[in-house]
């Protein structure tokens, strides 16, 4: 079976013949914008496992960007979209009720951290409408027009949500950009500035968030802070829980909405249904969480949740769309729920981790150009540099370690303010055995890099 399979090349090169073709036919018929490095054209998905159109395959640790937290064709999953699409593909919320948008409301109403004892959801179709619409419900609650992002940040590329991301490189010459999105610095703790001392470090980022307040928005005028409880794009950095409760009472003291951005951290990714998890065991909690990407297992679907006072404060006809919790889509995402909560994914997701983290720790001893591994659970980033004094970043090596990891069947992917971080985002579902061997052909092709 594919799933249970390890990693196997057998044609002389990469991309084979069958995926040349089809990468050239790509490549005429697509916007060269829409960038892909990767020679893999997938002819069917089990598991973390890829086999393209010329019989090779490949351990994926991409998973969609977070997508695929229970593997690629997850049976059930199959079994529960094709009953659903017996009945009825698709009822738009706004004509007619279908139970499973209710349904799916319902459980993820029981299953979001966010504070308040009565919640509400609704749907959208992508991480960054999600991340849009969380921001449409904060102004509404609030009636304040700002709202504060950070440094790192990625949440999209809808005209707003391209204003909150970091990275300028994906909004190059699209603006001008909505007003009103102001920046902190994120607490980067790896990155701090040079001789700070630990117990300096908390009060250094707070003070960068606090000046915004008096060189951007007055606090009286923010809507919301939206923070990624690890940020995805940025690094794969974990929010420090001593920054996140200065920022929530910082909220608390000035009347503004805390928004978690679950959109990647979300469905067990980071050994825990949803990394805010960590944050409540500390008694802090958002106020509105998005979540979307391994939500459907690979359906397009996305979700916005919050207390009822906060949902109630929209006023009629300011929410909705035309595909929004699609009745696919909803079959889909109940499923995959149940499975992890059945089959303990998050569990899974600490014990991938810990071996993930230990090899890591391990190199980062062994190789000069690892300055820094972090994560949480089954999320986790490892940086690289050109020098571990001066932590100089170094893209041109994990470029590298990316191209000849995919010669080699394993396909990951970088990240990272400077692009010099490799994250780790495999299925659950992940064999130990395929765990192993991607571990191996990944240190395989750090050797090879140097």
């Amino acid at each position: 079976m594919l799933k249970e399979a390890l990693p196997k090349i057998i044609t002389e090169s990469l991309p084979g013949p069958k995926a040349k073709e089809l990468i050239e036919r790509r490549n005429n018929a697509t916007p060269s914008a829409i960038r892909c490095v990767y020679p893999v054209v997938i002819a069917r998905g089990e598991g973390a496992m890829i086999e393209d159109v010329d019989g090779n395959y490949f351990l994926d640790w991409i998973g969609g960007v977070g997508v695929l937290n229970i593997g690629y064709s997850h049976p059930e999953v199959i079994a529960a979209v094709k009953e659903q699409a017996d009945k009825y593909f698709h009822a738009m919320q706004n004509i007619a009720t279908h139970e499973g948008y209710v349904a799916l409301a319902e459980k993820m109403n029981s299953i979001i951290p966010v504070k308040g004892v009565e919640k509400k959801t609704f749907f959208a179709n992508s991480g960054a409408e999600a991340d849009e619409n969380a921001i449409k419900v904060a102004k509404s609650f609030t009636k304040r027009p700002n709202i504060i992002v950070f440094s790192g940040a990625f949440h999209g590329r809808t005209l707003l949500t391209m204003s909150m991301t970091a990275k300028k490189s994906y909004s190059n010459g699209l603006g001008p950009f909505p007003d009103g999105v102001y920046r902190a610095e994120f607490p980067y703790y790896y990155r701090k500035p040079a001789g700070m001392s630990t117990e300096n470090t908390l009060s250094y980022y707070i003070k960068k968030l606090e000046q915004v307040f008096d060189e951007a928005s007055p606090a009286e005028q923010v809507a919301a802070i939206v923070v990624e409880p690890l940020q995805g794009e940025g690094g794969f950095i974990p929010v420090p829980i001593e920054w996140i409760k200065a920022v929530r009472k910082i909220c608390d003291d000035n009347g503004i909405l805390l928004i978690a951005d679950e959109v990647q951290t979300g469905f067990c990714r980071t050994g825990k249904m949803f990394a805010c998890e960590y944050w409540k065991e500390e008694g802090i909690m958002p106020d509105i969480i998005a979540s979307a990407k391994s939500i459907g297992a690979g359906i397009p679907l996305s979700a916005i949740t919050a207390r009822k006072e906060i949902m109630e404060s929209v006023k009629p006809g300011t929410l909705g769309g035309t595909y929004s919790g699609n009745a696919l889509a909803c079959a889909a995402a109940l499923k995959t729920i149940e499975i992890m909560e059945r089959d303990h994914l998050a569990d899974r997701s600490m014990e991938i981790g810990k071996k993930v983290m230990s090899t890591y720790t391990k190199w980062m001893s062994k190789y000069d150009v690892i300055g820094d591994v972090r994560g949480l659970g089954g999320m986790i980033g490892i940086e690289f540099v050109k020098d571990k004094a001066t932590k100089e970043p170094n893209p041109e090596i994990v470029s590298k370690i990316v191209m000849n990891a995919v010669q080699k069947g394993l396909m990951i992917e970088s990240a990272g303010v400077y692009g010099n971080v490799i994250r780790f985002l495999a299925p659950l579902v992940i064999t130990d055995e395929q765990l192993t061997e991607g571990l191996r052909i990944f240190e395989e092709a750090i050797r090879d890099s140097l």
